[in-house]
């Protein structure tokens, strides 16, 4: 059975340049809104059906399907006077080398190599040179690329055109945001009811059914409406006029009854159900067929342990199969497995095979909620413990006027040894990340060689004094205040400021939660104010 090894994607969507290696069981892509998560998805099922939103791509095109630098860059050289080619959509996917795919193997790739893979491109039509040259006449008035003169072309690495009929790798795209209700819990009644019912039971119910609908004329309340009906003849109509249910062949059971779950009609339960049991029932009727799964955002609207007997569920459908998840759940990550985690960043992408050999193990070890934080966050500031991530977030709100997260940063308290881990996340990614720590006595080492192998970084930045007598952030805080101010801020009354700091090092967590609740406005270190001024 073939399984996609790699994907190529050039100015579609979120991605103007991009490729991403897949492992052929299973692969969950992280990444913050907009990142291009579904982008990927979309380009697979693209590429390997000639389809997006369930319908044939060529009935789809449009100008948003491009990369919109792309796009601009066009716009802008065309009303400049240039003459800039067309942009261009090009996805290639490259599958494992198995006797059913041989007839797609050929050079015809990006990589002119010799590879199995399918080849769909949407570009420009030759044949509407005259009317792209009338087009051009008015170059002020163009404002995006003339999607009419395109046409789409779907091949195999051989150069062979592809039919639906003919592509060997079967395909199940699954976002329970797009499945339709009703067909789906129709299909999950006649699963339950053909699967427990033989064929005289099922006549006994086809029958039953009749005659309830028969017998809805029959009641006095719907007999004295139709008499009522019948006294308006002729103001509507010359005919006869009543009300009765229909009991035609296409009004059946099939059609009209209801699935309840605990009592409730299906429609009224929970979001969180309705998700998760579509998807379970698109994988019941896709999957059987389907080498490769997509999942979008399988989470959606459900708790944790329903999440987790979902998740249990899509591994026991799905064995023997690739599986693409997208997700924003740490639960998803830990339960499948951070090894099989693609960490997608404006267009950049890090797994955990990439990182160092013990960062990797670390992350292994790690719950996977700090690690989508970074990824998540637009910026990150790693502090290394409650007193620091409070005292962080109340210089945030003094400079900027209000807390870190309103400008989707996040402060983190990883424990300071473990900053270099997420700083090798950022280096890949190029997430912009900033570290806030204490010298401990040793700026030298503990500061400037431990974090050397990030200098220069661009995103990455390590904040801290190079004072080593005011070793933490207690004689830092004691450093730039009065003693005064502190006790006010404080509410205590130490007499010198040797006794304060030992008070506020003993009692770490309560200090700088009375700072961050304090009216009084206190001084913070230089290198604090560096972190949160970005």
């Amino acid at each position: 059975m073939a399984m996609i090894t790699k994907i190529y994607i050039d100015n579609f969507k979120a991605f103007s340049a991009f490729s991403l290696a897949l492992e052929p069981d299973l692969n969950i892509i992280v990444g913050d809104n907009e990142a291009g998560k579904s982008s990927i998805l979309e380009a697979l099922g693209l590429a390997l059906t000639k389809r997006i939103n369930g319908r044939a791509i060529e009935t789809e095109l449009s100008a948003s399907l491009f990369n919109k630098a792309a796009v601009d860059a066009y716009v802008a050289a065309v009303q400049a006077g240039g003459n800039p080619d067309l942009p261009r959509i090009r996805i290639e996917v490259f599958l494992s080398d198995e006797p059913s795919v041989a007839a797609l193997r050929g050079s015809h790739n990006i990589e002119k190599s010799d590879a199995v893979g399918v080849r769909l491109e949407i570009g420009f039509n030759d044949e509407y040179g005259a009317e792209y040259g009338a087009f051009l006449a008015d170059r002020a008035e163009v404002r995006t690329i003339p999607i009419e003169f395109y046409t789409v072309q779907w091949c195999s690495f051989a150069g062979n055109a592809i039919s639906s009929r003919g592509m060997p790798v079967g395909l199940s795209y699954i976002d329970a945001t797009t499945i339709r209700l009703q067909s789906g819990t129709d299909y999950y009644l006649q699963n339950i009811i053909n699967a427990g019912l033989d064929a005289k039971e099922r006549v006994a119910l086809t029958l039953a059914y009749r005659g309830l609908k028969e017998k809805f004329s029959g009641e006095a309340a719907i007999k004295a409406i139709n008499d009522k009906l019948t006294q308006n003849k002729g103001a509507i109509t010359d005919k006869k006029l009543a009300i009765a249910v229909d009991v035609s062949q296409k009004s059946s059971w099939e059609t009209n009854l209801v699935p309840h779950l605990d009592d409730l009609p299906f429609h009224l339960i929970g979001k969180g159900e309705q998700s998760a049991l579509k998807i379970l029932l698109a994988l019941e009727r896709q999957a059987g067929e389907a080498h490769v799964i997509l999942i979008e955002e399988p989470e959606n609207h459900l708790s944790f342990s329903s999440l987790q007997t979902l998740i249990a569920k899509i591994n026991e459908k799905c064995k023997g199969k690739q599986i693409i998840i997208t997700t924003h759940s740490a639960y998803v990550l830990n339960k499948l497995g951070m090894e099989k985690t693609v960490l997608l960043h404006d267009g950049m992408t890090t797994t955990l095979a990439k990182l160092p050999k013990d960062t990797q193990a670390y992350f292994k070890k790690l719950s996977g909620y700090d690690t989508l934080r970074i990824i998540l966050a637009k910026r990150s500031i790693l502090v290394e413990g409650p007193s620091d991530e409070l005292i962080v977030q109340k210089a945030y709100a003094r400079v900027h006027g209000h807390l870190p997260a309103d400008d989707g940063v996040d402060v983190i308290n990883v424990r300071g040894l473990s900053f270099p881990r997420f700083l090798d996340i950022a280096k890949e990614l190029g997430k912009d990340v900033c570290v806030v720590t204490d010298n401990d006595g040793d700026h030298a080492n503990k500061i400037v060689e431990r974090y050397k192998p990030y200098a220069g970084i661009k995103g990455i930045r390590i904040c801290a004094d190079d004072d080593n007598t005011a070793n933490t952030l207690e004689p830092q805080m004691v450093k730039c205040n009065t003693l005064e101010a502190l006790n006010k801020a404080l509410g205590t009354a130490h007499a010198d400021t040797a006794s304060l700091a030992e008070w506020m090092i003993d009692n770490k967590s309560e200090w700088a939660l009375r700072v961050f609740e304090a009216d009084e406005e206190l001084e913070f270190p230089a290198y604090i104010f560096e972190a949160v001024h970005g």
